[in-house]
């Protein structure tokens, strides 16, 4: 009898518990990371009474997580992939934004200012003509800046980005690390896993890849490994590596992501950092931010320089030689941090004369085995030298040592930012040269006089000139060509990542759908187990009723 009543028990527990489960997957049917969750049952070891094996009931021999690794893989994977085209797509649209637009962009201006330019040399002596010329000039370095403190503005906002988006990956980092401990230990005590702490962490591995591409290995023991970039290690079971978000070595002003020992963390290279939200802005500041304001930069440098030189060619409106018209500013140059004397510093001055030459990239000028080696670091083109200077590109580069170090490194910035540092050189309208003083052939020959337009003429000239080098070109295009080219190629860009964007994140939604429907929580699946457990539960009761009844009977027989 007492067997009867034992197997009644083991069925009535085991349904309590199935309710219990139910109900705590009902509960948390909309709870952000949780997987539903299922009893495991095994029938209880049968007893031989000779005549066979009598069954003993029922064991509940765990509780599990309804939890595929290859659907978490894969969403894992599609989050990081999502997020880091969703950050490039919002970024590189605000640019397109800015320069695509035909009120606020730097063509209306351009044009402006050049057919101000063909006005005044229509009717040189005229002064208000010649008044136009220096306020359309105005207006044309007032919309460079303009341009170019936005482009400034996104950068600093992605500096803020860059350090925060390191802050929350170590923040989950750390609270990884201590649910492994938690779990390890769990686990290890109980021999059964703590479901709601592994859907804890799960969820601290999903919002982790919106921030980073991200690799999990699992343990033995039931930790997580998790890598980042090319291999390194951000938690081993309770230990973590983190992140820096430090200044880097050859331009204070930018953030970069550094790794290692807390006291002397190394910069790494941001294109190891692929995937999620901080591998979407490194991208997008690699690819378009820097390339963008570089051109902006080289198109001021090399509208302002030509005209300059073509000013100098020329006779002013009292017979004087011609002055240059704006003042512009020296190619930037930042020591690396890594130079062990930072009292030696690099020049890099503009050869007047050759700014067709001036290119949009930035170079890295290092001494290396007895050299000089000069890397244009657009395609990483290089021209050495046993001393200095050289020039390169339009580009004098020169160091201020005749006792170089081997690693000494520079940063030489030409055209970044420069579209904010250039000015007027005057505001006199007399001196705008528009009679001229060298010809053709570049003799100098004398005044003919106020009413002279030659070299007014070829002021206006300038701007459909093929002035403007490209990179990857062999022509140059007029300034008018070169925004334009550089527009389109923004905006192409842009497309393409709206598109990348929305196809990320249909194959994001697939995938959360698909781990929705193998772990996630039905409501009517839970209900109708609910009843089944009820009528289970109902059912072992009345087991364990009818066998007390039968006790009683032998007892009454016993009397």
């Amino acid at each position: 009898m007492s067997n009867i009543l034992n197997i009644g028990k083991s069925a009535l527990n085991a349904a309590q518990i199935g309710i219990a489960t139910t109900g705590h997957n009902i509960a948390n049917a909309s709870t952000p990371g949780y997987t539903r969750q299922v009893i495991v049952q095994a029938a209880s070891q049968a007893q031989n009474f000779g005549y066979g094996f009598v069954g003993q009931g029922t064991d509940i021999t765990g509780i599990n997580r309804v939890y595929n690794d290859t659907l978490a893989k894969q969403l894992l994977n599609t989050t990081s992939t999502s997020s880091a085209s969703t950050a490039y797509y919002n970024s590189i649209n605000e640019i397109n934004g800015l320069l695509s637009d035909s009120n606020a962009g730097l063509s209306p201006v351009m044009t402006k200012f050049f057919s101000a330019v063909s006005a005044a040399a229509a009717n040189p002596t005229d002064v208000a003509t010649r008044q136009t010329v220096l306020s359309s000039a105005n207006s044309l370095l007032n919309r460079f800046s303009a341009v170019n403190s936005r482009l400034d503005d996104i950068r600093q906002s992605l500096n803020t980005q860059v350090s925060a988006s390191v802050n929350t990956i170590n923040s989950y980092a750390t609270q990884i690390s201590q649910l492994n401990l938690v779990i390890d230990k769990a686990m290890s005590t109980t021999g059964n896993p703590p479901n709601d702490l592994m859907d804890q962490r799960d969820l601290l591995m999903s919002k982790l890849s919106e921030q980073v591409k991200t690799t999990v290995v699992k343990q033995s023991n039931g930790n997580y490994d998790v890598f980042i970039g090319n291999g390194m290690p951000l938690v081993v079971g309770d230990d973590t590596y983190p992140l820096y978000a430090q200044s880097s070595y050859t331009d204070p002003g930018r953030l970069e992501i550094a790794y290692g020992d807390k006291s002397t963390p190394k910069i790494i290279d941001s294109a190891t950092l692929a995937g999620g939200t901080l591998g979407g802005i490194l991208t997008f500041r690699n690819e378009t931010l820097d390339t963008v304001q570089n051109q902006i930069g080289q198109l001021a440098i090399t509208l302002a320089s030509q005209f300059n030189d073509m000013q100098q060619k020329g006779y002013d409106l009292n017979g004087t030689a011609g002055v240059a018209m704006f003042n512009i500013p020296q190619p930037q140059t930042i020591s690396s941090a890594n130079n062990v004397d930072k009292s030696k510093m690099a020049s890099a001055t503009f050869v007047p004369g050759q700014s067709q030459q001036i290119t949009s990239s930035d170079y890295t000028l290092k001494y290396t085995g007895g050299q000089y080696n000069i890397i244009r670091n657009s395609d990483k083109t290089v021209t050495s030298a046993a001393t200095l200077p050289v020039t390169v590109d339009g580009i004098e580069f020169n160091v201020n040592t005749s006792t170089p170090v081997e690693g000494d490194e520079y940063m030489i910035r030409p055209t970044q930012g420069a579209a904010s540092k250039i000015t007027l050189a005057f505001d006199d309208v007399e001196k705008l040269a528009l009679a001229e003083r060298v010809d053709a052939n570049g003799n100098v020959i004398a005044f003919k006089g106020a009413g002279d337009n030659t070299n007014g003429l070829r002021l206006a000239q300038l701007q459909d000139a093929a002035s403007v080098r490209l990179l990857g070109s062999n022509a140059n295009r007029s300034y008018a060509q070169a925004f334009a080219l550089m527009v389109s190629a923004v905006g192409t860009k842009t497309n393409e990542m709206m598109v990348t964007s929305k196809a990320d994140a249909s194959a994001l939604e697939g995938a959360t759908s698909a781990m929705q429907s193998e772990s996630g929580v039905n409501i009517d699946e839970e209900a109708a187990n609910l009843l089944r457990y009820q009528q289970a539960y109902q059912a072992a009761g009345k087991m364990m009723q009818i066998a007390s009844q039968l006790f009683d009977v032998l007892l009454q027989l016993g009397q």
